[in-house]
């Protein structure tokens, strides 16, 4: 198949490394991605589809052979199910698929890495080896912490929630195996800050951070993955063509499957500008730098309290 018979997301494809952002196996199968990514938001529209009632039932049955306080057993339930939803996302995906830990935790490393490796240890008792999951983790300064201990150990990790330059800086030099910065909820925020309806894709301020990023990443050479997410428009997806990764709702790719236009490669890895010095940040210049981000700041924070609300709603749906 030639270029001028392909829509642009088999275009986008034969270039990025197209995953799922969903947690819905019918969307995963229809478009075909490399991986897939899950959220507590996602397990939670998951959980709702009649298609995963019986891996409710079974979490319910496993947590309660298990023991322990009501919170341990709607812990292992949770878990469990994450588990199973990936499992059955796995089926349908060559690649990999991108596990939350619980986000009441974002600011707890040694609780992280105990989550993280049961996370491992279920997937490995469903018979899925940790090379084909992502441990997904806010990229917290406790976050990337956990993220550099467990690469140490072979799992690798998903820095989420990513919005400031420290934040990315930082993921790269914990040795962290791919980040999400997410380019959508920082449009959100600067259109809301300087009350615009909008921006062109070029000028876009989440489009703009992903690829300085990238281009960083490239220039001093760091192994760790970039991968834009939360998109809000096809324009934003189309200026990161080339990107490492991009994780993309099943509506924005059905978008870019009808389209038959033609998609440039705007990112190359071969080709990037870069004019930044490298830097080496201790925790102290991480928060500083960070702190300096208004936006990332503020939509870290919003990012952890959101996915909180959601994993609640997860679990007082799973009591009922």
């Amino acid at each position: 198949m030639n270029e001028t018979n392909m829509n642009k997301l088999d275009q986008l494809k034969a270039i990025t490394k197209v995953v799922a952002d969903t947690g819905d196996l019918t969307a995963v199968q229809s478009f075909q991605p490399e991986d897939a990514t899950t959220n507590p938001s996602l397990v939670l529209k998951a959980a709702q589809l009649d298609a995963y009632q019986h891996l409710i039932d079974q979490a319910k049955t496993w947590a309660q052979s298990q023991g322990g306080t009501s919170q341990e057993i709607m812990d292992n339930t949770c878990d469990y199910l994450a588990v199973a939803i990936g499992k059955e996302i796995l089926s349908a995906i060559p690649g990999r698929i991108s596990t939350e830990v619980d986000s009441r935790l974002s600011f707890n490393t040694r609780a992280t890495v105990a989550r993280a490796k049961r996370i491992i240890d279920l997937y490995g008792q469903q018979g899925i080896d940790k090379n084909r999951v992502l441990i997904k983790i806010a990229a917290t300064w406790e976050g990337i912490q956990a993220a550099r201990e467990l690469e140490q150990q072979g799992i690798n990790c998903n820095l989420t929630l990513l919005f400031s330059f420290a934040q990315a800086v930082a993921c790269a030099q914990a040795g962290a195996y791919l980040i999400s910065p997410f380019v959508g909820r920082i449009l959100d925020w600067h259109k809301k800050a300087n009350n615009v309806e909008g921006y062109a894709a070029t000028e876009d301020p989440g489009v703009l951070s992903v690829t300085r990023i990238f281009n960083f990443y490239k220039h001093y050479d760091y192994k760790t993955i970039v991968m834009g997410a939360s998109f809000r428009n096809t324009g934003e997806i189309e200026q990161l063509a080339g990107c490492d990764r991009l994780t993309i709702s099943p509506d924005l790719m059905q978008q870019l499957a009808a389209d038959e236009g033609h998609l440039p490669q705007v990112l190359n890895a071969q080709q990037v500008i870069c004019n930044e010095a490298k830097l080496d940040l201790d925790e102290g210049a991480f928060r500083w730098l960070h702190n300096e981000d208004a936006m990332a700041t503020e939509k870290l924070a919003e990012g952890i309290r959101n996915f909180t609300r959601d994993q609640e709603k997860l679990e007082a749906m799973l009591a009922s």
